[in-house]
């Protein structure tokens, strides 16, 4: 492999392949339309010269910037990277989103919004004239936040609204959560279960609605009670906690639960067997998300596992194609949940 000679640029290239700085920028951009012969002429140039392109010389063939912002909750990332919990949606989130943008000459970077601030746009305005990127991804709770997809639409910047099925502009995508939380029902309802308890996210993830919602219609067809059998969490291990105490002591008790993420799961677990529960033979746990940790507690969690790589991977997809002029639907986009079964449910005693 050619090493990389320093103060190497697109006009060395240009220069050594006997063509224009505009076709070299071309090339690089793999934009269509160039003939094959120029192609090979530049990218032999490029080995030979050990030339590496730069996002300057990218933005070259255009008024493209070659980045996709993901915009995260602040508050939350930061709380679940400091709690070194093992929750690894941001993981799948840059496996997806990088591996996809490399695949087309893009550069993925993550910024922290705090969606409840006063500052919000403020904070994203100067993200997008810092980067001026060529799409954004909106990630829970910011998918459904008016105020940064009005300004984004304002901007003419193209996005994707990740757990979002509602019409609007931007590519919504989800996962299908009222699905999943059906899926992880029924599957506790026909192990017999009959007093099943639920435990919500927050309101202001919308999919915390649509999981309730999956809930709530599976045991209603099947003739079975949900009164007193919700309680609402925050997706932290202290709210779980709360959560699971409220469900397991009412009488009778739930014979189940399904959590809405891993961290409350966990904590429903520590509830029980501190009230001398063994899972699953008193009580059969599900969980949302199915993060590392789960695969290894005693015993392993049934869980609903999200396609966060997956989902990502398309809204990047979808973002190029729209940068790039193709047609693409402005029908949601569903990349269903699984349930993958473990040892914590079973049968009721």
């Amino acid at each position: 492999m050619a090493r990389r000679r320093q103060g190497v640029t697109i006009k060395h290239v240009a220069a050594d392949a006997g063509v224009s700085m505009q076709t070299v920028s071309r090339v690089i951009n793999k934009e269509p339309n160039v003939r094959r012969e120029m192609i090979e002429r530049v990218q032999r140039s490029i080995d030979k010269l050990g030339y590496v392109p730069s996002i300057a010389a990218q933005r070259m063939g255009g008024s493209r910037s070659y980045l996709i912002l993901a915009l995260n909750d602040r508050e939350r990332t930061i709380e679940g990277w400091r709690s070194r919990e093992g929750s690894d949606w941001v993981d799948q989130m840059l496996l997806g989103g990088m591996l996809t943008c490399a695949q087309h000459g893009y550069r993925l970077i993550v910024e922290l919004i705090d969606t409840h601030s006063d500052h919000i746009e403020r904070e994203l305005l100067a993200a997008i004239a810092a980067l001026q990127p060529d799409g954004v991804i909106l990630t829970p709770p910011h998918s459904e936040n008016p105020l940064i997809i009005d300004l984004l639409v304002a901007h003419g910047i193209s996005f994707a609204r990740i757990g979002s099925r509602r019409p609007g502009p931007g590519f919504a995508l989800t996962m299908d959560d009222e699905r999943a939380a059906r899926l992880a029902t029924e599957h506790l309802i026909g192990l017999g279960h009959q007093r099943i308890g639920f435990i919500a996210g927050p309101a202001d993830y919308e999919v915390s609605g649509w999981r309730v919602d999956g809930w709530r219609a599976t045991m209603t067809a099947a003739g079975l009670p949900t009164d007193g059998l919700l309680a609402v969490g925050d997706f932290s291990y202290a709210s779980g906690k709360a959560a699971a105490a409220q469900l397991l002591g009412r009488s009778p008790a739930p014979t189940a639960i399904v959590a809405s993420n891993d961290q409350m799961a966990l904590a429903t677990l520590e509830v029980g067997r501190d009230r001398g529960l063994a899972v699953p033979r008193d009580l059969s746990l599900i969980s949302f998300d199915d993060t590392p940790i789960v695969r290894f507690t005693h015993p392993p969690l049934t869980a609903v596992v999200q396609r966060i790589a997956e989902v990502t991977s398309r809204a990047v997809e979808l973002i190029i194609a729209d940068r790039t002029g193709k047609h693409v639907s402005a029908e949601p986009v569903v990349l269903p949940a699984e349930l993958v079964i473990r040892g914590s449910t079973a049968a009721p005693g």
